[in-house]
């Protein structure tokens, strides 16, 4: 596997079209080629061990961060290849924590008694909402565009007045932003838990997320183990999964 290879021999092996593998070698996800005389690049193991090396770390790490790992390993600073791994194992344990204390606060919020316990008979005004959960009002008005919150329209002057169950939903919807749940994620959640009035909504989508986090972390160590056996000089696991994006994309 360490004789000469064409750019067309290492795109039939990824599965990727030849233009993905010279935008490889250009942008550093490949180590420099020698060319022809001819002006061809001549690719040879090494190149094909890069490649399947970069295509095992982009299922964990994503293809920016395994492009930037790959470029430091071809700069020589094998170091900020490791810091790099290293940072996105720190992310991703942040993230597990994060959930995690997300889950249990979206529990108890969950389960918070709405008959009043928060806010007036009246209602409250954006303002007050807004300091009772520490949020800018700004916030309130684009979660309520996006249709996460109803409040009702005081007659005559048309300002929002929340009720118990509108500052509980935006309690939530401001945990589950800040855990970085899309809105469009927030919705399904909310209308179980005022459709049924329970949290399973809310456990079924902190699993969902623990699921993630956890092929993630699978993928990584994966993705890890070949870095590893690519920066010893040993042969890497090859990928046969979908390609990722190029350096353009």
């Amino acid at each position: 596997m360490d004789r000469a290879l064409r750019p067309v021999d290492l795109a039939r092996m990824a599965g990727i079209s030849t233009q993905q593998i010279r935008n490889y070698a250009d942008c550093g996800i490949l180590p420099p080629a020698p060319r022809t005389p001819a002006g061809y690049r001549r690719f040879d193991g090494a190149h094909r061990r890069a490649l399947f090396t970069y295509r095992v770390l982009s299922r964990g790490y994503g293809w920016e961060a395994a492009r930037s790992v790959m470029q430091a390993v071809h700069a020589g600073d094998v170091g900020l290849a490791l810091s790099l791994v290293d940072a996105a194992h720190a992310a991703l344990h942040d993230e597990r924590l994060s959930l995690r204390a997300a889950g249990e606060a979206l529990e108890a919020v969950a389960q918070q008694d709405v008959d009043g316990s928060v806010a007036r008979s009246s209602g409250m005004r954006i303002g007050e909402v807004a300091a009772h959960l520490g949020v800018r009002t700004s916030a309130l008005r684009v979660w309520e565009s996006a249709g996460l919150l109803t409040p009702r329209r005081a007659p005559g002057t048309g300002y929002r007045t929340f009720s118990s169950a509108d500052v509980r939903d935006a309690r939530m919807i401001n945990m589950l932003r800040q855990g970085r749940y899309p809105m469009s994620q927030i919705r399904p959640i909310l209308d179980g838990l005022r459709r049924t009035g329970s949290s399973e909504a809310l456990r079924a989508a902190i699993a969902r997320r623990q699921a993630e986090l956890t092929r993630r972390s699978t993928a990584m160590l994966e993705g890890a183990s070949s870095l590893h056996h690519y920066v010893t000089g040993r042969e890497p696991a090859a990928c046969h999964d979908d390609p990722p994006p190029g350096c353009g994309a």
